[in-house]
């Protein structure tokens, strides 16, 4: 009884910090969750030393993108489907499915390997290599929580709720990632 008092304290806190402060408050929490997703898929891969760049990679990535994006396509989808609109929570999903999930797949991929220090003809190298595998992937694994988040968790929870998914999608992402790089790293080395 005594651990939830200070765990109501702290999650009262971060609810005041999302009210007042949203798209501050969802970065800096895509970005914890974002770095200790590629920290833990790395360990789960076995590295004995971690990759910083790839760790920086990816909290720069959910600093910069991870609170933000996610926040503003929220907003706006909701001003787009009024709350009287049939079939709305169908539309939500299908405008997040067809309109921002291949886009931000693209956005991630490309700015995760600029941000891992790779130039920008291998980034998009990355993105064809990766793009359709990951996004089908992602459409095939992530579309039960996107309906489940679009339909039933309330607006302001959305990102929260998205990067809590991500955290086990980033796992995933880091996984395919490195081993393409490890691919082109033995395909340069030949």
């Amino acid at each position: 009884m005594s651990l939830s008092k200070p765990l109501y304290s702290l999650f009262g806190s971060y609810l005041e910090q999302l009210f007042n402060h949203p798209v501050r408050t969802k970065s800096l929490t895509a970005c914890f969750l974002a770095t200790t997703a590629n920290v833990t898929s790395q360990r789960m891969a076995g590295a004995k030393r971690l990759n910083q760049q790839s760790v920086f990679a990816y909290g720069l990535f959910g600093l910069i993108f991870g609170g933000s994006v996610p926040h503003y396509f929220y907003q706006t989808v909701e001003r787009l489907f009024s709350q009287d609109m049939k079939f709305r929570k169908f539309f939500l999903f299908l405008s997040e499915r067809l309109v921002y999930a291949p886009i931000y797949q693209a956005l991630s991929l490309y700015f995760l390997s600029l941000f891992e220090g790779n130039s920008h003809a291998t980034a998009v190298k990355n993105v064809e290599k990766l793009y359709w595998p990951v996004l089908k992937a992602n459409w095939k694994y992530l579309s039960v929580f996107v309906y489940l988040n679009m339909a039933y968790v309330p607006p302001m929870f959305r990102s929260l709720f998205t990067a809590i998914i991500s955290f086990i999608w980033v796992i995933k992402i880091a996984q395919k990632r490195r081993r393409l790089q490890e691919k082109m790293a033995a395909e340069k080395s030949k």
